[in-house]
Formats: structure tokens, C-alpha cells, sequence
């Protein structure tokens, strides 16, 4: 199986998601648009890397080659580094600039690589050290919460925080929901009019755009076709983490 992994979710409001992979031989995955920046650990040739990930705002395709091991922490909207403007983070990621045996730098200050199980207790070290802050109204709205002050005020703090307009979030968000009903074996059209495409072509387009893969490719893939095995001629390739998104986290 070249590609494994897991997820889970977490208790904490900083954190979205924690996963864990695993890569074997050679393949292709499509990594799905997504709105959570990441802090990545990644081990490859015995070399450790970490390094922060951004928002995603479309599907795209990688080649993997070689055995390597990764986790990542996802962070909830509303989790930001102030040292460091989420925007610039979208589409891109930035290495830590020094990783020495269990060490690396991250806000010019040096922190020990967490295990995945130890993702929490890291990242309530980060918010003591003021490394990480959380604005609890983003993640409220964008999950259509009413917030209390004007609508220009609110925008700035999205932005802010996730790098992303809310209109771009909820639309992510909307495709990999779409994704998981059909994969879960849900009809393409009784999908549409439950999350309030205009029609089927229009959950179409925002599937390729956002998610990489047709209709008819996501319910192939849940049926084993396409999921997990070494790539044939003409397969499509394996996808990343793809799960329902869930709803704010607790304050």
C-alpha cells in the first residue's frame, strides 16, 4: 500500500485535525484544496523536516517517491502565529529554518517535535509562549455564526487569521462535503440540492476545482478501485485526507 494514514479529531480550539501517514514506493496523490494551515513533521532518507503548510485553495497533484512517515497538526479558523501572516502561507510553506535531532525553530525560539498523541500539550506550549493566539469569532462565523460587530471588521479577521475570504472558505468547505456524501454513496443530484449547488454541472466543476476527482471517480474510489493500491496505467491517483469538515470547536 503505498499511501497510509490516519486522522483524528481534537478537543482543543486551536486545533482542526491531527494526522499521521505513511508513504511507501512510488506514487501519485492529489493533495484536496483545504482551509487549515498545518504545522508538518516530516522524516525522509533520515533527514527530519518541519515545516508550516497553508491553505489550499484548489486540488493538486504530487509524485512521491521513496518511503517516508509524516503528522501534522491542522489548525482551527481562528489560529494564528502573530510572527507570521497566514496569507502568506496560502498555496505555499515555509521549512523551519534549523532542525537539529529533535529540535527545530519556529518564532526565532527552539521547540521539541511533539508525537502526534503529544499534539495538544505542544500546542498549549505554543499559546503560553504567546507563539499561537486564537480569535474565537472567526471560527463562529465562518461556520455561519452572527457575530456582534460590522461585516468589514469581521472580514479583516478572517482574512487575517485563515488567509482566505469567508466566501472561498464555505466553498472548500461545501466540495469536501460534497466529496464524502458521494464517496459515502450518496446520489449526485440528491447531493446538489442538499447543499445548495444550482445544479449537478455546478457540483461538477467545484468537485474538479476543489477536490480533484468527478463523481463517478470518488464513488469508484470508495469502492476500493482506486484507494491505497500501486498505480496501473491510467489509474487516478491516491487522495489526501478527506473527511467531513467539522463544525467550531469549543471555546
Amino acid at each position: 500500500m503505498p499511501i497510509e494514514s490516519e486522522h483524528r479529531a481534537s478537543d482543543s480550539p486551536y486545533i482542526a485535525r491531527v494526522w499521521r501517514g505513511r508513504t511507501t514506493g512510488e506514487t501519485r496523490m492529489t493533495s484536496v484544496a483545504s482551509t487549515s494551515w498545518e504545522l508538518v513533521f516530516w522524516e525522509e532518507g533520515g533527514t527530519r523536516h518541519v515545516a508550516l503548510r497553508g491553505p489550499e485553495t484548489a486540488a493538486s497533484t504530487a509524485e512521491i517517491s521513496g518511503d517516508g512517515e509524516s503528522f501534522g497538526i491542522a489548525f482551527a479558523h481562528g489560529a494564528s502565529m502573530p510572527h507570521l501572516p497566514v496569507a502568506r502561507l496560502v498555496d505555499d510553506e515555509i521549512e523551519s529554518p534549523r532542525v537539529a535531532g529533535r529540535s527545530f525553530e519556529l518564532g526565532g525560539e527552539e521547540w521539541e517535535i511533539p508525537e502526534p498523541d503529544d499534539a495538544e500539550a505542544f500546542v498549549r506550549r505554543l499559546v503560553r509562549a504567546g507563539t499561537l493566539v486564537r480569535d474565537p469569532l472567526v471560527d463562529e462565523v465562518v461556520w455561519g455564526g452572527i457575530a456582534r460587530v460590522g461585516s468589514r471588521s469581521v472580514q479583516r479577521r478572517v482574512a487575517a487569521s485563515t488567509g482566505l475570504t469567508q466566501g472561498s472558505i464555505r466553498q472548500i468547505q461545501r466540495a469536501r462535503e460534497a466529496a464524502v456524501l458521494i464517496a459515502d454513496g450518496a446520489a449526485p443530484l440528491d447531493v446538489a440540492h442538499r447543499l445548495g449547488y444550482y445544479d449537478q454541472p455546478h457540483l461538477a466543476r467545484s468537485l474538479l476545482r476543489f477536490i480533484g476527482r468527478t463523481a463517478t471517480q470518488l464513488q469508484a474510489t470508495a469502492s476500493g478501485a482506486a484507494a491505497g493500491e500501486p498505480l496501473r496505467d491510467g489509474q487516478q491517483s491516491a487522495l489526501s485526507l478527506l473527511y467531513k469538515p467539522d463544525g467550531p470547536s469549543a471555546s
